[in-house]
Order: structure tokens, then C-alpha cells, then sequence
């Protein structure tokens, strides 16, 4: 299955558990309310993602005079990608790591820690900025956005739901929602399953990414090799993220992340090193 298709199929089911939990709760009122009121809060999110994430992590707009290797590298990728350029930004840390944000490729910036342009070398940054530069034109803030909408308004109802059961008694078996005990499992599975799917939706825009970038660079060898050397080092010195901008980063900054599969925002280190070596392969490239 394709990353883009897991994506719509995993949209879909995040999109069926609100509705079903919807029904479960309030009928497709409460669907309605929920996911109006999760909406209005990830508008703001998605329109002013660039400037809330680089104020975050501190991050500092350069000119092509301060670095100008980083400014050409960025440049040259835009340019074959037909994208326009990106304002770039470093983070004062010296955890290795990259992201990048805006909500269209007409307002997108590429970030970069001071500890990664000490880590990489020339084709090894350029991988990782390829990367970055394909989560613009994949319009990944978009779609995580929907998702973040989508399970915030399950959590909401999980509230909601919550809220019925002190007040509500067992009054819901005289709706036919499923009474107690259906209303009770919707409020521990539900938000479960919608952070499994919104985190299986990351991992699945992290793999496009590191393919866009890797056809783009026509050197997948060298985003491997970064990615191990980010992650390698990374573990040394992580980075001090807010969790709920982890998957934002191209590898994940937290801690341990790389014990608990199931809920990381990143695929695995060896899956993505094993997806680069097979697109070497189609290039007719080989590499260990």
C-alpha cells in the first residue's frame, strides 16, 4: 500500500471512529459540536504553525551571508523541486536535528539545530533538507492539522462522554447508544485508537518524506547515513521537545521514543534505512 493511500485510509478511519463515537455519545449532534470546537482550535495551530514552532525552539532567521552553504543547498533543492525558497532558521541546540513548517509552500521555513551542521556533512544535509522541503510540498502540515482535528474532537467527546456518565446514569440504554458499559468502552478506546491512527498517519507522512527526499537527491545513501548519525547522536543529547511537536522533527527528539513503536511519532531507524535501501536499488544504487 502507498503512503498517501495508508494516509487517506487511516484519515477515513479516524474520520468512522468519530462518527460512531459521536453516535455513542450524543447522537450526530455531538459529533457535530465536537469536531466544530476541535477545528476552531487547530485552525489557529495550522495557519500560525511556522511561528508558533520556531518561537518555541527559539528560533533565529539567517541570511544567505551567515551560512551560506546551508542557504545554497536549500536553494538548489527548492529550485529542482520547483518550490519557492523557505525562510531558514537555526535552533540553538546542540542536539542534531531538522523540521520544517508552514502551512503551504508559499510561507514554509526549514529549521536546523547549530548540532546538526557540526554533525552532517554537505550530502548528508542535503538529504536531510530534501526531507524537510518534501513535508512542504506533501502539504504534511495539512494533513497532520485534519488529523490533529479529527482526534482532538474524539478526545473532546471522550469528555463529553465522560460528563454523561455522572449525570446521565444509565439513561443512554433509553437511546439505544449501548447504555453503561458501551459508553464506558468508547471512553477508554476511542481516544486510544485515535492517537494510534494520528501516530500511524505520522509515521506513514515521515516515510514519504524520506522517499520525496531521497528521489529528489537521487543520493538515498546519504540521508541514511544521516539519519543514523542524528539518531546516534540524538540519544547522547536529546533535544528538550514538547511532545506535541515531536513528529514535527525528522528524527524524534524524545528520549527512549525508539522503545515504544506503537505510539512513536517516527517510524523505526532500521524500517527507514530499509525503505532507502530499496529506493537506491530502483535507482540503481546499492549501499549497506
Amino acid at each position: 500500500m502507498s503512503n498517501m493511500l495508508r494516509t487517506t485510509v487511516l484519515l477515513a478511519a479516524l474520520t468512522a471512529l468519530i462518527v460512531w463515537f459521536g453516535q455513542l455519545v450524543g447522537g450526530s449532534q455531538g459529533a457535530v459540536i465536537a469536531l466544530g470546537f476541535a477545528a476552531v482550535m487547530n485552525i489557529g495551530s495550522y495557519w500560525y504553525s511556522d511561528r508558533i514552532v520556531l518561537r518555541m525552539y527559539r528560533g533565529r532567521e539567517i541570511q544567505e551571508a551567515d551560512d551560506p552553504e546551508l542557504f545554497g543547498i536549500v536553494r538548489d533543492l527548492t529550485t529542482r523541486a520547483r518550490m519557492p525558497m523557505p525562510r531558514v532558521y537555526v535552533i540553538p541546540s546542540e542536539s542534531p536535528n531538522a523540521f520544517a513548517t508552514g502551512r503551504n509552500p508559499e510561507h514554509a521555513a526549514v529549521a536546523v539545530t547549530v548540532g546538526i551542521r557540526r554533525l552532517l556533512d554537505r550530502r548528508e544535509l542535503e538529504g536531510v533538507l530534501a526531507h524537510e522541503l518534501a513535508h512542504v510540498g506533501n502539504r504534511d502540515i495539512l494533513i497532520g492539522s485534519i488529523a490533529a482535528t479529527l482526534a482532538g474532537a474524539i478526545m473532546m467527546l471522550a469528555n463529553m462522554a465522560q460528563w454523561a456518565m455522572i449525570f446521565g446514569g444509565g439513561r443512554s440504554d433509553e437511546r439505544g447508544n449501548g447504555g453503561v458499559l458501551g459508553l464506558l468502552a468508547g471512553i477508554i478506546l476511542a481516544p486510544l485508537a485515535a492517537s494510534l491512527i494520528q501516530m500511524a498517519i505520522s509515521r506513514s507522512r515521515e516515510f514519504q518524506a524520506d522517499a520525496s527526499g531521497a528521489r529528489l537527491t537521487r543520493d538515498p545513501e546519504a540521508l541514511a547515513r544521516a539519519l543514523r548519525k542524528i539518531a546516534a547522536y540524538a540519544e547522547r543529547v536529546p533535544l528538550p521537545a514538547n511532545p506535541q511537536t515531536a513528529h514535527m522533527f525528522i528524527v524524534n527528539p524524545l528520549r527512549g521514543a525508539s522503545l515504544q513503536r506503537l505510539f512513536s511519532t517516527h517510524p523505526a531507524l532500521d524500517d527507514r534505512v530499509a525503505r532507502l535501501q530499496g529506493i537506491a536499488a530502483e535507482l540503481g544504487q546499492s549501499f549497506r
